[in-house]
């Protein structure tokens, strides 16, 4: 029951944060969310004070410390009160409404945070894939005083005395180790903690939004249409829930064949068979298209690698639902505007001369509400690439989209763009400033060979040999789902335009402001999966080089086109009875196999789901490396900061780097493919193995101790792997150059300290 008592623990710490926020919330997300934005107020709390933090510590003004933490939050404790004085409302059925669409948001947060960790529990090793990287940040992070957070993978050297830091994106891994640090439990237990409070967020925020998408389209509805609004409400949204968080692709169609080699995909109808579930492999709905990725949320929390595209869930729907907010709110009333500034524009073109700068509508240039929009647009695309660069840009251009839709071509236009990208850039410098991103430019997929001559014109590369393009059998097992239902969409609003013939219903009248925002949400997740068919981001992997691409595009474009189908559901059910029953077959068709993929993705990594729930994730050591276990134990408890240590060097995705992933303590070489990528040369790991394998095995006294002053070394570790990885160790010669300080109960480990 041990969990369960830690689990509250971690959950009452985050309901209060988010009850903190609720009046801030309550101001962002006004009255078009029946929960005036509750869902949000946790994530948004983690935000605000994660952002502030980081901005505080980057500066060196405060240190990331428990004590610190708990002043930040009473500070905004007292903002959200002074908010919540100043916006007092009489109480009234919709705020009664509002109280208790919360509780369900609450209540729903609840079961998914508890469901997580349930299935979590069974296996909850922080083990395997990149569960390591993702790990050692958050670890280093938590010893960091000040920001950014050192390498744990890249120690101190002459060039560089005071350490490398990471140079990766890992905001989301700050806001983690936040929780950590605040709520004071250790990080093998709040990694699953983690996993699972990103679920529930993911769950609860899609639910909020799905559902305020659904209540403002009933607005204008008929009372038989408004019949049982909130069940309708309710039933959507767990919909949209379901789709963006454990819903799979269309690749589940598989079940139904005798199965193909994992590397070889075979068109499904050359071996179609009966139901067939023992032949269907679920990673494979996610590496389908050959030499690509394709990932979605749902494989995500099964894997359970904690990546920046997994911390960066709730901040898209945050980013989602806020556009939506700013859409509809602006759409109407920017019509007003929009005349004033046309009427301007072309008495501005008839006589400049007559028209002083002073006359020029305020309008045009400044609103409070349009401003201080778009400079939390410009902060949440700041955040999205602090968390995982792609997905700034993304956000970036789709704020960019929904400007232009509101302003059309114009001064507005022109001003809130500039406000939203200076936004951007100014509330990233925290993170630009130390981040040297390991791209190289964007690459022209299958380049003509008149282009491949010039190699490259302006950040544009034209490789020889990079050619890959994705057959459209298989894009449409991967996407057929949205598509069908962007098809059903335009067709329904085809009808809804065109039809001769009156609906069921005279006075239905959708809004047509949220067709527009359900159109942008499908056309631009679309776009996103097409570009990899033209485009790649040049990064160091030959045969997989636009598989970053894919993956980062797609995952994006997956929940932007999952919130939108769930609403297309909707759309379908208020048509009349033939075309409700025809388009309604074919969404229940496809959503059958995207339903189907948590089925088969959680009983195969988790198996049946009835062991004893375990929420430490290092308990895989005890059993498979228990000298480690007590080195790892011995130097979270006894080693402050980060002084270098030494262990085995190994490649990445093994058991090597075990040390300084499981403490946040820098080693002198880390997982060599990852450095390779993050510093974009193979040489800044690959010149330090071999140092590393003299170190263990010369018995060259002078050069070894060479070698640890040059790397700032202060602690060595000696243990199992490194008497596999270098079979000439010389442990002796440590007891001359330091002292054993620890050594591990079964005696196969030790840690030697260096003498200064």
């Amino acid at each position: 029951m041990e969990w369960i008592i830690t689990s509250l623990q971690w959950y009452f710490a985050l309901l209060f944060l988010g009850l903190i926020f609720v009046p801030m919330t309550g101001k962002l997300f006004s009255k078009l969310f029946l929960d005036r934005g509750y869902a949000f107020s946790k994530i948004l709390s983690l935000l605000f004070l994660s952002y502030t933090t980081y901005f505080l510590g980057t500066l060196k003004l405060f240190k990331f410390s428990q004590v610190n933490l708990i002043v930040f939050t009473l500070i905004f404790l007292v903002g959200n009160i002074l908010i919540y004085q100043r916006g007092k409302e009489k109480k009234d059925d919709e705020k009664t409404r509002s109280i208790v669409f919360s509780i369900i948001s609450e209540l729903l947060f609840l079961s998914s945070f508890f469901f997580w960790i349930i299935i979590r529990g069974q296996e909850p090793s922080i083990r395997g894939l990149e569960k390591f990287m993702d790990f050692g940040f958050m670890n280093s992070i938590l010893r960091s005083d000040y920001f950014p957070p050192l390498d744990m993978w890249l120690s101190a050297d002459p060039t560089k005395t005071n350490g490398y830091f990471i140079n990766y994106y890992y905001f989301g891994h700050l806001t983690g180790s936040l929780l950590m640090k605040l709520t004071g439990i250790k990080s093998s237990l709040g990694y699953n903690l983690l996993l699972a409070t990103i679920f529930a967020l993911g769950v609860t925020q899609t639910f909020s939004l799905v559902g305020a998408i659904i209540y403002n389209l009933s607005k204008n509805i008929t009372d038989s249409v408004k019949k049982n609004l909130m069940t309708k409400v309710i039933f959507f949204g767990l919909l949209g829930a379901f789709i963006v968080n454990l819903g799979g692709n269309l690749h589940t169609i598989y079940t139904f064949t005798t199965g193909y080699p994992n590397e070889s995909p075979i068109p499904f109808w050359k071996i179609l068979s009966s139901y067939n579930p023992g032949k269907y492999w679920y990673p494979n709905a996610t590496r389908f298209i050959p030499f690509t990725i394709h990932e979605f949320p749902s494989y995500s929390w099964v894997v359970a690698d904690l990546h920046g595209h997994v911390f960066d869930i709730p901040f898209v729907l945050l980013t989602l639902a806020f556009l939506f907010i700013f859409f509809i709110k602006m759409k109407d009333s920017n019509e007003h505007n929009y005349g004033q500034n046309q009427k301007f524009n072309s008495n501005y073109q008839n006589d400049k001369s007559k028209i002083k700068y002073s006359q020029i509508p305020i309008s045009i240039y400044f609103h409070k509400f349009q401003f201080i929009s778009v400079v939390f647009l410009g902060f949440l695309t700041a955040v999205h690439y602090m968390t995982n660069a792609f997905d700034g840009p993304i956000y970036l251009l789709l704020s960019s989209i929904i400007l232009f839709l509101l302003f059309r071509f114009s001064w507005n236009f022109i001003f809130y763009l500039l406000v939203l990208i200076l936004s951007f850039v100014f509330f990233s410098l925290p993170f630009s400033l130390h981040f040297q991103p390991f791209v190289s430019g964007i690459g022209v997929n299958c380049s003509p060979q008149a282009l491949i001559n010039f190699k490259k014109i302006g950040p544009f590369i034209f490789e020889k040999g990079n050619c890959q393009t994705s057959p459209f059998w298989m894009m449409f097992l991967l996407w057929g789902f949205f598509w069908i239902n962007f098809i059903l969409f335009l067709g329904i609003k085809f009808f809804d335009r065109f039809s001769r013939y009156k609906l069921p219903s005279p006075k239905l009248h959708l809004s047509a402001s949220i067709d527009h925002f359900i159109f942008v949400l499908f056309a631009f997740g679309t776009f996103l999966v097409v570009i990899p068919e033209f485009f790649y981001i040049k990064d160091i992997y030959p045969a997989h080089f636009r598989a970053n691409t894919m993956f980062k595009l797609g995952y994006q474009a997956f929940m932007m086109m999952g919130i939108a189908s769930a609403v297309t559901f909707f759309y379908i059910k208020l048509q009349t009875r033939i075309k409700a029953i025809i388009f309604g077959v074919l969404f229940v068709f496809f959503f059958f196999f995207v339903g189907l993929y948590p089925f088969f993705s959680i009983p195969s990594y988790y198996g049946n789901l009835k062991k004893p729930v375990v929420l430490d994730g290092s308990l895989w050591i005890e059993s498979t490396f228990p000298e480690d276990k007590d080195l790892i134990d011995y130097i979270n408890d006894r080693i402050v900061g980060q002084p270098t240590i030494l262990e085995a060097q190994g490649d990445s995705y093994t058991d090597f780097e075990r040390i300084s992933a499981y403490t946040g303590v820098p080693t002198i070489a880390g997982w060599w493919v990852h450095e390779w990528l993050w510093r974009g040369s193979a040489d800044v790991v690959g010149s330090r193995i071999p140092e590393i394998a003299t170190i263990y095995e010369s018995d060259d006294m002078e050069l070894t101790r060479n070698l640890l002053k040059k790397y700032k070394v202060s602690y060595v570790v000696v243990s199992n792997l490194e008497r596999e990885k270098y079979k000439k160790l010389n442990e002796k010669k440590f007891n001359s150059l330091g002292r054993l300080i620890f050594r591990s109960k079964n005696k196969f480990g030790a840690l030697y300290q260096v003498n200064p």
